[in-house]
C-alpha cells in the first residue's frame, strides 16, 4: 500500500502550530483518537475497579483492554503484561525484585549502547547484594553491538543480561534474538529495552527470545506510561515487595497503587492507531499491527534515505548512526560548533530537533562525544518530506551562520 502521510498528519492537532517535530525519540504527538480516548475515560463513571459500580466496571474494562491491546502490540500474553509508571520505573522495581535471588558472586551484564534507566538500576541493585557487573562494549566506528559483544562477558555466573532492541541515541538495532540464544545457553535470563524499537519496528517477545521486555506508549503515540512484558510462568516465580492488601496475583501484584485508568484508555488507542496505518489490512489487531509496520518502516526508511542523502552534501556534519540495521535516528555533531546552538537555531524556525545524549550517557561517551551528545534527529510516523527538507535547509542556513567567539 502507499503510506497516506496526508491522511495520517489529519489527526494530529499538535502539527496545526507549524513546527517540524523530529524530538519524537523522546516523546511523539498525539492522535486525535488517543485524546479522545482519554477524555472519554475522564467523563465516564470512572472509580477504583470493581463489579458493582458503573464507575468501578469501566475502570476494569478498561484496564483489560489495554493489557489485551499492549499484549497484541508486543506478542505476549495479556496476563504477564505489567503497567507502570515509567519504564524507567518498571527497570528500578523489577531490578530490585530480581536481585533477592543474586548472590555475591553472580553477574549481570549491562551494555555500554544503553539508555542509563537499562543500565544504572541494574548497577545499583547488583552492589546492593555483592553481585558483579560486567560490561559489554559497542564498536563506536560502526554502531554495532553485535552478539560476539555479548557473549565477550558471559559467564557460567551471568545472572541477568541487560540490553536495548534499539539505541535510542544512535538507533542501532542489535540482533536480539541471536543474543537471546546465547544469554539462555549460558542459563541467564535476558532483559530487553523495547522503548525506543517498539515505535519503530513490528515487536514480538518470543521472536526476540526476552524473558522481559519494556515499551513506553508515549515513544508511539499515547500517553505517558510504561509497560513490561514478559511470560506468566516467569512472573510467578518472582516475589515482589507489596502491601499486604494488595492483590498477589499477576501480574496486578507487580503494580503498586492506583492505576492511570485514563492513560491505559489512551494506551489502547494508540495501539489501535498504529493498526490502522495500513487501512487495507484484514484481520485481527496483532495481523493488522504487522502489516501497518511494514508499511511504517518502509515509509520511515525511505525519508532516511532522503536525509541521509541530504546530510551527505554538508562536509562538517558527521553522522553518528551508521549500524547496518537500525531505526531512523540520526545523531549529529558539526565540525567547529556546538549542536546545542543548532538546536536553538532550527527551532526559532519552527524545527525541533534537540542536542544532548539523552540519557545514553555511557554510550555518548564511548562515541567520543562526552556527555554533550550531538543534535538527534528522529522520524516518526507523522513525518512528511516537506519536513525533511525543511530540516536540511535549516541546516543549510545554520553553516553559513558566521560563528561567534565570546
Amino acid at each position: 500500500m502507499t503510506y497516506d502521510i496526508a491522511a495520517v498528519r489529519a489527526q494530529f492537532p499538535a502539527l496545526e502550530a507549524g513546527s517540524a517535530h523530529f524530538d519524537g525519540p523522546a516523546g511523539t504527538q498525539t492522535p486525535r483518537p488517543v485524546i479522545d480516548a482519554v477524555a472519554e475515560a475522564l467523563a465516564n463513571p470512572l472509580s477504583n475497579r470493581g463489579r458493582v459500580t458503573t464507575g468501578e466496571r469501566n475502570a476494569e474494562t478498561i484496564v483489560a483492554e489495554a493489557r489485551r491491546a499492549l499484549a497484541d502490540l508486543l506478542g505476549a500474553d495479556p496476563a504477564a503484561v505489567v503497567f507502570g509508571r515509567s519504564a524507567t520505573q518498571l527497570a528500578y522495581d523489577f531490578s530490585r525484585t530480581l536481585a533477592k535471588t543474586w548472590t555475591p558472586g553472580d553477574e549481570v551484564v549491562v551494555s555500554r549502547l544503553d539508555h542509563d534507566a537499562n543500565i544504572r538500576p541494574w548497577v545499583q541493585a547488583a552492589a546492593v547484594v555483592g553481585a558483579t557487573v560486567r560490561w559489554a562494549d559497542f564498536d563506536p566506528a560502526t554502531g554495532e553491538l553485535t552478539p560476539d559483544h555479548i557473549s565477550a562477558v558471559l559467564t557460567g555466573r551471568t545472572r541477568l543480561v541487560a540490553v536495548t532492541a534499539a539505541s535510542n541515541l544512535i538507533g542501532t538495532r542489535p540482533a536480539i534474538a541471536e543474543i537471546s540464544r546465547r544469554v539462555h545457553a549460558a542459563g541467564a535470563l535476558l532483559y530487553v529495552d523495547g522503548v525506543h524499537c517498539t515505535a519503530h519496528a513490528h515487536v514480538d517477545i518470543d521472536r526476540l527470545g526476552a524473558d522481559f521486555l519494556t515499551c513506553s506508549p508515549y515513544k508511539f503515540l499515547g500517553p505517558h506510561l510504561g509497560v513490561l512484558a514478559s511470560r506468566p510462568e516467569i512472573l510467578e516465580t518472582l516475589r515482589p515487595d507489596k502491601l499486604l492488601p494488595s492483590p498477589d496475583a499477576d501480574p496486578e501484584r507487580f503494580e503498586f497503587g492506583t492505576l492511570p485508568y485514563e492513560f491505559l484508555a489512551g494506551a489502547r488507542a494508540a495501539v489501535d492507531f498504529l493498526a490502522g496505518l495500513d487501512p487495507s489490512a484484514g484481520g485481527d489487531r496483532r495481523k493488522r499491527l504487522a502489516a501497518s509496520f511494514v508499511a511504517l518502516e518502509r515509509y520511515e526508511d525511505s525519508l532516511r534515505l532522503r536525509l541521509e542523502g541530504g546530510l551527505a552534501s554538508f562536509a562538517a556534519i558527521t553522522v553518528h548512526s551508521r549500524a547496518a540495521h537500525r531505526t531512523p535516528t540520526l545523531l549529529l555533531t558539526i565540525d567547529g560548533r556546538d549542536t546545542a546552538d543548532a538546536h536553538r537555531f532550527l527551532a526559532a524556525r519552527g524545527v525541533d530537533a534537540p542536542s544532548g545524549s539523552f540519557y545514553a550517557l555511557e554510550a555518548s561517551r564511548r562515541l567520543g562525544l562526552g556527555d554533550a551528545g550531538g543534535l538527534r534527529v528522529g522520524l516518526a510516523p507523522y513525518t512528511s518530506a516537506d519536513e525533511v527538507d525543511r530540516l536540511l535547509n535549516g541546516l543549510s542556513d545554520f553553516l553559513r551562520k558566521p560563528v561567534t567567539h565570546l
